[in-house]
């Protein structure tokens, strides 16, 4: 499932907005596509416009509810509608704002998931840097300096790649438990140079040079000493 809205606020109309060669919203479905772990890919959007171009790569419709198509509206809220009109053992959440996944990296996701250790896992990136949470250390102390790979790391969930087991999601939903961390929660670490979610322009900008990149063959220079 790869889910969208038209509209956006700090990056307007990001989803269709080109990206390099092809608008953001292609990127998950190319990476979808060109898996083969999956039954069948769909797009959930609410824009009947964009049926068409959806179609055209293969890739099936979810007509999402308007009432789901606001900013307020969570992925609790439209995975749920989702799994309730599709049959599945997981799902697979695929999120447009995150180009930078490579297709190993997904593959290495989905055994992960195949292998049924967890109902849900969510993807981290993991960082050993020394870091505050509400104004405290959370892995480091303030009396001793160490060199940072020896901290503990910590993981900042990032949403690229999210996986939920159905029938799990489904109950703790209609027992009015969260499902989006629900039953056996496993985490699975995103590279860095994949991480990037776009929110800003700045975000933007940032995967734009990535891929740039990533498409260029500059040799390894050094300074000469």
């Amino acid at each position: 499932m790869i889910p969208m809205r038209l509209g956006s606020v700090r990056i307007p109309s990001k989803n269709i907005r080109y990206l390099l060669d092809k608008p953001l919203l292609q990127y998950p479905i190319d990476l979808a596509m060109n898996s083969c772990w999956f039954e069948s890919v769909w797009v959930n959007t609410e824009c009947e416009a964009l049926r068409s171009f959806i179609e055209s790569l293969g890739v099936s419709f979810h007509r999402r509810p308007d009432e789901l198509a606001v900013s307020e509206a969570t992925n609790r809220d439209f995975t749920y509608e989702f799994l309730q009109k599709h049959i599945c053992d997981y799902v697979v959440m695929i999120n447009t704002t995150s180009p930078l996944l490579r297709q190993e990296t997904l593959d290495v996701f989905l055994k992960l998931v195949e292998s049924g250790q967890y109902d849900t896992v969510v993807s981290v990136l993991s960082e050993q840097a020394e870091s505050f949470y509400d104004g405290q250390p959370l892995n480091f102390s303030l009396e001793n300096k160490v060199n940072s790979q020896l901290l503990a790391p910590v993981e900042k969930i990032v949403w690229a790649l999210t996986a939920w087991k159905r029938e799990t999601f489904l109950n703790l939903q209609e027992n009015g438990m969260n499902p989006i961390f629900g039953g056996r929660l496993g985490r699975f670490t995103i590279p860095k140079d994949e991480a990037c979610d776009l929110d800003t322009p700045e975000d933007w900008k940032i995967a734009e040079g990535m891929l740039l990149a990533r498409r260029s063959e500059s040799e390894e220079r050094y300074l000469e000493l």
